[in-house]
């Protein structure tokens, strides 16, 4: 059977990753044979539309999904395909194509999930996968994975429930050889700061000793930045003079979420507004510009809290900084998913929109004003 990747911009890195360890082509649309799918909440009403077509047309085809939302609610997920890869994909999803290209058993393969006779089977759940064993990318480049896992659990975030809470790392040495493909170095880290360390206490050495060896390499590197980002409670003096030693970024990609201590604590980020504001100042002091992300609307979030991240993301542009905006999305598989977003308040909007107005602003806020400005062109 052919073997086809959905392919869309929006999981260009999983298939990166992916497309290495199976014999499979990339299409903009279904096809016979295996196809392949990943995707994020976001994208799952499109997705299972363009399923329930296809299969409407009678295509001759078997369905298998995975990432972030297909391991959340694989149940939902099963309406429409025929397999569910349940978290990591790099070894289920090669030991599944063999079962079915194969003719065999495909309950003997761990990490999936599927239907017999009407009913739901979920098979044994597989180990955390070591990363130095899988190339982050080959035919399809992209930023190198260098650490996976995440043991914070905020409640609003996917990471720790789809990798696991115990923090993983590609070694110096797999990083930099992936490393020579690229013109430009950059890397995807749920905290930049923390490769090399159990993730909750940094170990700088570590990361030094990283940036020197990618350095060797007489590349800009990118570290810190987007499509990575850091705590604000790793931010120091030693960790901001190794980045500026090594790397190119002018800018550092912040986690800060909220302005309300309460608000903070109750999502479990494990730090408070004085380390985000601290970790801001560190930034300007050492010459870069901090992008801080920050979210509206989480379900907890009173006027009172609501208006004391406006107050932060005012602080934040005063400053020189800027704000990554967005709306809170409930994530199934979170503690909040099935919460109900807090409204927004007019002087919220307002706030947001005039800083997207004047370049101070990304995120799903920025995004929307350019499309209202492309519209209105």
């Amino acid at each position: 059977m052919k073997i086809w990747f959905r392919y869309n911009s929006r999981n260009s890195y999983s298939i990166a990753a992916l497309i290495p360890l199976v014999d499979a082509d990339l299409v903009l649309q279904p096809r016979a044979g295996i196809m392949l799918y990943s995707f994020a909440t976001p994208q799952a009403g499109e997705v299972y539309q363009e399923v329930d077509t296809a299969r409407k047309a009678k295509l001759d085809a078997v369905f298998v999904a995975g990432g972030p939302h297909p391991s959340a609610v694989p149940e939902e997920v099963l309406e429409h395909f025929d397999f569910v890869v349940v978290g990591e994909g790099e070894e289920t999803l090669p030991e599944l194509i063999r079962a079915i290209t194969d003719g065999l058993d495909s309950g003997m393969v761990k990490g999936i999930a599927y239907k017999s006779q009407g009913l739901i089977c979920f098979t044994e759940k597989r180990a955390p996968v070591n990363l130095d064993l899988y190339p982050p990318f080959t035919r399809i480049l992209a930023p190198i994975e260098i650490s996976r896992g995440c043991p914070w659990g905020c409640t609003y975030c996917q990471t720790p429930r789809l990798f696991g809470r115990c923090m993983r790392h590609r070694s110096i040495p797999v990083v930099a050889r992936y490393a020579r493909r690229h013109k430009d170095i950059r890397s995807t880290s749920p905290n930049s700061l923390a490769y090399g360390s159990d993730g909750r206490r940094p170990r700088l050495e570590k990361v030094k000793a990283l940036l020197e060896e990618l350095s060797e390499q007489k590349k800009p590197i990118y570290f810190g930045t987007f499509p990575s980002e850091v705590r604000p409670d790793f931010v120091t003096d030693e960790a901001l003079e190794i980045i500026t030693q090594h790397c190119a970024n002018k800018t550092i990609s912040l986690g800060g979420q909220s302005g309300s201590p309460a608000v903070l604590k109750s999502i479990r980020r494990g730090h408070g507004r004085q380390e985000i504001e601290s970790a801001c100042e560190h930034i300007l002091d050492h010459g870069l510009v901090p992008q801080v992300d920050l979210i509206f609307g989480l379900p907890m979030e009173s006027a009172e809290d609501q208006q004391m991240t406006l107050d932060l993301a005012r602080w934040i542009e005063g400053k020189g900084g800027k704000v990554r905006a967005h709306r809170f999305m409930p994530l199934p598989g979170t503690p909040l998913w099935d919460k109900k977003p807090a409204p927004l308040s007019s002087d919220a909007e307002a706030l947001l929109g005039s800083l997207a107005q004047r370049g101070r602003l990304t995120g799903s806020w920025g995004r929307k004003i350019k499309a209202e400005k492309d519209e209105t062109a």
